[in-house]
């Protein structure tokens, strides 16, 4: 199973539709690889999915994201859990360990910031 988690500055990225980067983890059982940054090298906001799929992502932590992509995400089978603000590394080990808290007042209604799509 792979984990992506938004990345910025060490922390949790804030928003999944502007995240540069993102800290995907291998899980095999129990064990955790430790996590590598990968850049999106750009990718815009939607292609965002297509992005994870070629990376083999099954489960996404982020801070916020609008509906409309979890809704996206959802239907090519990756899982989302939005509203995180610990360490990556603690959201994964949280995760693992059915302690990951989540705020689904993250997940918004839809794009409310300036970008062109």
């Amino acid at each position: 199973m792979k984990v992506a988690v938004t990345y910025a500055d060490g922390k949790v990225g804030q928003h999944f539709g502007s995240t540069e980067y993102f800290k995907i983890y291998t899980v095999d059982g129990d064990k955790v690889s430790e996590g590598e940054v990968v850049s999106t090298a750009g990718a815009s906001h939607h292609a965002l999915v297509d992005f994870l799929l070629k990376q083999g992502v099954d489960i996404v932590i982020c801070g916020g994201i609008g509906a409309p992509m979890v809704t996206k995400l959802s239907a090519k089978g990756i899982k989302v859990y939005p509203g995180v603000e610990v360490d990556p590394d603690r959201a994964v080990i949280d995760l693992l360990t059915d302690n990951l808290v989540v705020n689904q007042d993250r997940v918004h209604s839809g794009c409310k910031h300036n970008h062109s799509h």
